[in-house]
């Protein structure tokens, strides 16, 4: 890794060591830090889990389908989108699983707090979770792909209540970490 890639892991292990996203590990398991360059010219901070995921038993909870979102959302008028920051580490790793997120860089061995982009389960655990949260508004006013969220209605007066209950239920019912 180059010095500066190096500088760039440092930065992003500071803060997420600050804001208890990763701990210092111990595991028998460990996986490469790959950084990835984004569109907007910053640097994704990813961790290489293939050989996790080669011996992972995958959870197969569905995505939505684009043509079924589609049509949900054909005649409406008003529309509101939410892009959850950093969805995924918004779920805890169980204690039992923690080792296995373990990656390891040139500062050392450190393992997830919460759930990392890249494990193979990542995005169904992720949108099962969305369902509950969304339970009785998802196809009916709200849709979620993922950590992005469509809030929509016909009505103006219909929009606002869709609208008010996705973001209360969204501070009401999702997890603490």
């Amino acid at each position: 890794m180059s010095e500066e890639n190096k500088r760039k892991v440092d930065e992003l292990l500071k803060d997420m060591l600050n804001d208890n996203v990763i701990s210092h590990s111990q595991s028998p398991w460990s996986s490469p830090v790959v950084l990835v360059k984004k569109k907007d010219g910053n640097t994704r901070f990813c961790i290489d889990y293939r050989a996790v995921n080669d011996c992972t038993k995958k959870h197969s909870f569905p995505l939505p389908r684009i043509d079924d979102s589609l049509d949900q959302l054909s005649g409406c008028k008003y529309f509101t989108t939410l892009d959850l920051k950093s969805g995924y580490w918004q779920i805890p790793m169980s204690e039992g699983d923690r080792e296995k997120t373990a990656f390891t860089c040139h500062r050392g061995l450190f393992d997830f707090n919460v759930m990392p982009f890249g494990l193979a389960n990542a995005p169904a655990t992720f949108q099962h979770l969305m369902r509950i949260v969304l339970d009785g508004v998802e196809w009916n006013g709200a849709l979620a792909y993922l950590d992005d969220i469509i809030i929509y209605a016909r009505t103006f007066q219909d929009h606002l209540h869709n609208l008010d209950d996705v973001l209360s239920r969204l501070v009401c019912r999702w997890p603490q970490t």
